[in-house]
């Protein structure tokens, strides 16, 4: 039996913002209540009205801090310390505390990028001084797309995530400020300091990905001719709550964006189980928001993950939680009904990563039937087989120094770099086709990959780092390392 373990990386992070209304259910609780002040999802029964339910959370001694009717979700705050049992009842599907179920993105590492390597690159006809560092985008056809169209600015794409940098040079005329938000609490921010980065500039790394300007400064874009949307989830310490996540997918739903990139998984359980107890409120809350979008018409784009694991055949969950709110539990026996969200829930696209070979990273979680298609998201340790890294083969975009709130660019791996490859080349799929439906949408993303093959017998790029990120790789044309293969722009767009 295989035992899922978490192998951290420059991962993943993003879920979207919110748009239900903040509205009050009651009075504020007594200060004098005995319990800490705690979040909560309370799920009225699917299809129905939440007014049966946010007058239980009145009389349970809550307040309700945003609603979504559309899904049936509120987002209650309470400090008593019987809440979830005094709002069950009539009207109330399921309720869950979201204490605990805060998932950490990890970082990676900023490698900033050599001033000798920029000022020996080569630039191609756009003028981008930085492009000749750019591998991943002549490995997916960008210069041919781009001969087409470089996107359209009708199209938004949602990036969910830690906030994108409204000063960098890049990104400045790139991003759609009326459709930016924060969504800390589980309540939008549409202030431009809420969603720019504090603390962390993932966002900003995977936005330059998607879209950077060709404006002969920095590195250019899959999509150049597209908008970004920050929409910020991260706190200050790193963590995304599932309320962000409900109220991301919602923000996108009613905010016209077509395509959202989601670099991140819910945590702090790698596997969101819909037969557990306290997970299955939380399943069941992301799934409505997924489908509710969808409805809207956004395609969702997904990282698969960095922990190496075959997500066709769950077994054991070794790793979670990994907030420190619990005790590490081993669940073994796990079946289809444990997923890793969102990258597995119905209609999102899964992305694996690869590097500069086009051969699978040694850290890109993989499954037949997980992963849809794969992109470039690096891979700094396949030329010395793991013994050191090399920052040029990870990914080159645009970066924010939070300590000195300097913009740059610098090198990031991860299904987090992979992901808005197929964002962006999503973007330029429905600039060239104009009201195209999500299902669709994905349709063309697959048919316009590149089928890769699988590796002959055990894959193993790192054996400097023993068996760890060994994987065997099944399938066929479609396989369970690269789905229906590399992300091509040009073919989606000719």
């Amino acid at each position: 039996m295989k035992k899922f373990r978490r192998k951290t990386l420059a991962a993943a992070s993003a879920v979207s913002l919110g748009v239900g209304l903040a509205v009050t259910a009651g009075t504020a609780p007594a200060a004098s209540a005995a319990g800490p002040d705690t979040t909560y999802l309370v799920l009225a029964p699917n299809g129905a009205k939440t007014d049966k339910a946010v007058a239980r959370v009145a009389a349970a001694k809550g307040t309700v801090v945003a609603a979504y009717d559309q899904i049936g979700v509120l987002v209650v705050r309470s400090t008593n310390p019987g809440f979830a049992a005094d709002v069950a009842g009539s009207g109330v599907d399921s309720v869950a505390a979201t204490t605990g179920l805060g998932a950490a993105i990890d970082q990676g590492v900023t490698v900033e990028a050599d001033a000798a390597a920029v000022a020996a690159a080569t630039g191609d006809p756009t003028g981008e001084p930085l492009y000749g560092l750019q591998w991943d985008m002549p490995m997916i056809d960008v210069p041919e797309a781009h001969a087409v169209t470089t996107g359209s600015s009708d199209v938004v794409v949602g990036v969910l995530d830690s906030g994108i940098s409204s000063s960098h040079p890049d990104l400045a005329s790139q991003i759609a400020k009326d459709k930016s938000a924060s969504c800390l609490g589980g309540v939008a921010n549409t202030s431009e300091a809420a969603w720019n980065p504090t603390t962390s500039d993932h966002g900003t790394h995977v936005a330059g990905t998607i879209a950077a300007a060709i404006n002969g400064v920095g590195v250019t874009g899959v999509a150049p001719g597209v908008k970004v949307a920050a929409v910020k989830v991260v706190n200050d310490g790193g963590w995304i709550f599932p309320e962000a996540a409900v109220c991301g997918f919602m923000w996108a739903a009613e905010h016209g964006m077509q395509v959202t990139n989601n670099s991140y998984y819910i945590d702090p359980w790698e596997l969101n189980c819909r037969n557990d107890e306290r997970q299955r409120p939380v399943w069941k809350a992301v799934q409505r928001a997924i489908r509710y979008s969808q409805s809207k018409g956004v395609l969702h784009v997904a990282s698969a993950g960095n922990s190496n694991w075959d997500l066709q055949h769950k077994n054991t969950d070794d790793g979670s939680p990994n907030d420190g709110s619990a005790p590490v539990e081993d669940r073994e026996n796990l079946n289809s009904a444990c997923l890793v969200l969102p990258g597995e829930a119905p209609g999102v696209v899964t992305v694996s990563a690869t590097g500069p070979t086009g051969e699978k990273s040694y850290f890109s979680s993989y499954g037949l039937g997980v992963v849809d298609v794969t992109a470039p998201g690096g891979d700094a340790r396949f030329r010395t087989g793991g013994a050191s890294s090399i920052a040029a083969d990870a990914i080159l975009s645009t970066t924010f120094n939070v300590s000195t709130r300097t913009n740059g660019w610098g090198y990031k791996q991860g299904t987090s770099m992979s992901s808005p490859h197929a964002a962006g080349v999503a973007a330029l799929a429905a600039s060239a086709h104009p009201g195209i439906s999500p299902g669709a949408l994905a349709s063309l993303l697959e048919r316009g990959a590149v089928a890769q093959p699988c590796p002959e017998g055990v894959y193993n790029p790192t054996p400097a780092f023993g068996d760890t990120y060994e994987a065997t790789c099944s399938g066929g044309t479609r396989n369970s390392f690269y789905g229906a293969g590399m992300v091509n722009a040009y073919n989606v767009v000719r």
